[in-house]
């Protein structure tokens, strides 16, 4: 037996003699067995094999160059892929879909950003079912039809997150329809104890997402166990999606501040925020970043919100020989979640200049408390 099947081998009975029993606990796999992993849109398991390692360095020639990868990843808030219950059809998200009979047309304006990237990951709110029995006590209950999947997929998103206050709005019958379509779709999805991994380029980002709305400091239990079993599972990079804050408020609580910054002390090495459906302030910590409110996004909830700002927040790591160094490249890229302004046609459009330049001022201005400035690009200033 190689040592590195040996010490994987270790750390799973490791693993399975610290799991814990109750509702919060991560599920562990099996010695042999790993996390589902989502590789560029494909969904495979990993299977150990016993290779021998061992190498004649003598034959290693001295003059290699490092191999240099770069892993951009765009970032961008809450997509509600339908309509809520009792919402009326006219210029309702329902009915734009029907109108356009095309689902390339929802994230057509922002496609050359993400099919740019190396992953795009959006917070997926409301379910892709067609079940009727819904929640009675919950104000709006989000859903659209599972091939609603598609826009997903046509707009070049590998990834979503699905811990927040609407994936029960159906129920379990709810969740299950959507990770249905999303594992049909091979889009990678996490939520509470189930941890999403995608792969690209040979990197693995793993990614853990949290309903701090609903569950309150429940949730740092997923947050602290996802993020050792994702580095565990050998994660090269991994994200803390956190569903937070208060709605229509443009500056974080306390409690998000201290649960951010300690994801990163956990080992994230990015954290994203949203809820509150309006933009928040940027935070740097321990030279990783703290994106406390993306806002909106591809937005079916409202046929006409007030304010339609939202950002695609985007990061590039880059790797030398496998190892992440600390020289990363973020900005901001300014935003509508329309492509008009007097109506909400669910069509996320980069922000014209004049716009971009507000928007940005915004962000400088909720960010300033942090320390965080972007300059006129929207690049974080060193």
């Amino acid at each position: 037996m190689s040592k590195k099947k040996a010490l994987l081998i270790l750390a799973g009975a490791l693993c399975l003699l610290t799991a814990c029993g109750d509702d919060l606990s991560i599920t562990v796999p099996a010695p042999g067995e790993s996390l589902p992993v989502c590789v560029d849109g494909q969904a495979e398991t990993d299977d150990i094999e016993d290779t021998d390692d061992t190498e004649d360095e003598g034959q290693m020639s001295q003059d290699v160059e490092p191999e240099e990868i770069t892993i951009t990843i765009s970032a961008a808030g809450d997509a509600t892929l339908g309509n809520y219950y009792g919402q009326d059809y006219s210029w309702s998200f329902r009915e734009m879909w029907e109108k356009q009979q095309d689902a390339s047309y929802f994230l057509e304006n922002v496609y050359d950003i993400f099919s740019g990237d190396d992953m795009t990951v959006v917070n997926l709110e409301g379910s892709l079912t067609r079940a009727e029995e819904r929640r009675e006590n919950q104000t709006y209950c989000i859903s659209g039809d599972p091939e609603y999947v598609n826009i997903l997929t046509e707009g070049s998103v590998e990834a979503v997150t699905m811990a927040n206050n609407h994936r029960l709005d159906y129920f379990e019958q709810g969740t299950k329809d959507t990770v249905a379509a999303l594992d049909d779709a091979g889009i990678a999805y996490a939520y509470d104890s189930h941890l999403g991994v995608y792969e690209t380029k040979g990197i693995r980002i793993g990614f853990v997402a949290v309903n701090e709305v609903g569950q309150g400091a429940g949730v740092e239990k997923y947050l602290r166990e996802g993020i050792g079993l994702l580095q565990e599972e050998g994660a090269d990079l991994i994200l803390a999606c956190c569903h937070w804050g208060v709605e229509r408020e443009n500056y974080p609580e306390e409690y998000q501040q201290s649960l951010g910054k300690q994801c990163i002390d956990w080992g994230a090495d990015l954290v994203l925020g949203h809820h509150p459906h309006v933009l928040q302030g940027i935070e740097e910590y321990k030279g990783k970043y703290i994106v406390y409110s993306l806002g909106n996004f591809c937005f079916g909830a409202n046929r006409n919100p007030a304010d339609k700002d939202c950002i695609i927040f985007q990061q590039t790591f880059t790797f030398l020989d496998g190892e992440q160094q600390t020289d990363t490249e973020a900005r901001v890229i300014p935003c509508s979640i329309s492509s008009v302004s007097n109506r909400n046609d669910y069509k996320p459009t980069p922000a014209g200049d004049d716009e971009a330049r507000r928007i940005l001022d915004r962000m400088n201005e909720y960010s300033m408390q942090f320390g965080v400035q972007l300059d006129e690009e929207g690049y974080i200033v060193k």
